[in-house]
């Protein structure tokens, strides 16, 4: 070969090989509901960090109940940034040093760029005349729902039953009465949000499935339009989207500095819009407001104010011996 062509051609390798080794790659490791709303998060992103760096940027996502996912960070999973439902799963990677231990001081609204709520979703034409929480305790009405032990989704559904008891007066015994006639109506746990929808809409088990307001969007996307109802219960919870950086992984790879700038999309007009066209509320109120029409307003409370903190009301309800396990026999 000319010994030309033979250097233009190392230098094109050369060249082709800096290139790959310049694209970074970062993993977002997410909870089980937020696949359709980070690939369009990811979409809109990785141009607009070219255009803002000049970097090629690809980005991976990993989705399953969000402790589930939360443990397996902690084992040894690379996450760069991981996006949860729950602080809970957040605190638990601080705890073992995986994120920063001052994580939630590191973005605004305490690391939550966007907020969730809890509702119904029935069959269509809602055969079952479901209207608020009473109606799930009802003899003969078997509710779909995430096991919350292993996924946000169901800590949150327990929280919002619990809760709703609470905020009409009653006791934590009445409330424990209450959501333990819930759970009696419960046919089998669901592992995270995606598992529940799967059961409820492809195996046809059970008269209503409680969920994230966000799995609205998803559904009518997956199975089609028309196939559910959406009934907002007259008191739910707040659901906070706690995200972090993962220093471990980040540091060894070099990507600190596009794990945040990814995180701080999240935040942006563009990102919040993205969000909103998700279901998932978001937190810029110009945006909020814009999309009204999506979110029907409810009378929320917050975990702050009815159970301290999530970590609290881990350590009541959803460690093994807590008040989850007292109410709840496994079928």
């Amino acid at each position: 070969m000319n010994p030309r062509i033979k250097t233009v051609l190392a230098a094109a390798l050369i060249a082709a090989s800096s290139v790959a080794s310049a694209q970074q790659s970062l993993l977002n490791v997410s909870y089980d509901v937020a696949r359709e709303f980070y690939k369009d998060i990811n979409a809109a992103f990785v141009p607009h960090y070219k255009k803002t760096t000049g970097k090629d940027l690809k980005i991976e996502q990993s989705h399953a109940g969000s402790s589930a996912q939360a443990r397996a960070v902690a084992d040894g999973l690379d996450a760069d940034v991981v996006t949860m439902n729950t602080t809970t799963d957040v605190e638990f990677l601080a705890d073992k040093g995986v994120v920063a231990k001052d994580w939630a001081k590191r973005f605004p609204h305490n690391a939550a760029p966007t907020t969730s709520t809890m509702l119904f979703l029935t069959r269509n034409g809602n055969p079952k005349g479901i209207k608020d929480w009473d109606d799930l305790v009802k003899p003969g009405v078997q509710v779909v729902v995430v096991n919350p032990k292993t996924g946000g989704n169901g800590r949150y559904a327990y929280l919002a039953a619990w809760g709703y008891v609470k905020k009409k007066g009653g006791s934590d015994a009445d409330a424990a009465v209450f959501v333990g006639k819930l759970y009696a109506n419960v046919p089998v746990l669901a592992r995270g949000g995606r598992d529940a929808t799967t059961a409820f809409l492809q195996r046809n088990i059970g008269d209503v499935l409680i969920t994230f307001e966000s799995e609205v969007v998803s559904v009518d996307r997956e199975f089609g339009a028309n196939k559910v109802d959406v009934v907002y219960p007259s008191i739910s919870i707040v659901a906070e989207n706690p995200v972090a950086v993962v220093e471990r992984t980040v540091a060894k790879k070099g990507t600190a500095e596009a794990a945040k700038a990814y995180l701080d999309f999240l935040y942006s007009d563009a990102g919040q819009e993205i969000a909103a066209k998700h279901n998932i509320r978001p937190r810029n109120p110009a945006i909020l407001k814009k999309y009204q029409a999506s979110f029907k307003p409810i009378a929320q409370f917050t975990v702050q104010e009815l159970f301290g903190s999530l970590s609290e009301a881990q350590k009541v309800h959803f460690n093994d011996g807590g008040q989850f396990d007292k109410l709840y026999t496994v079928k």
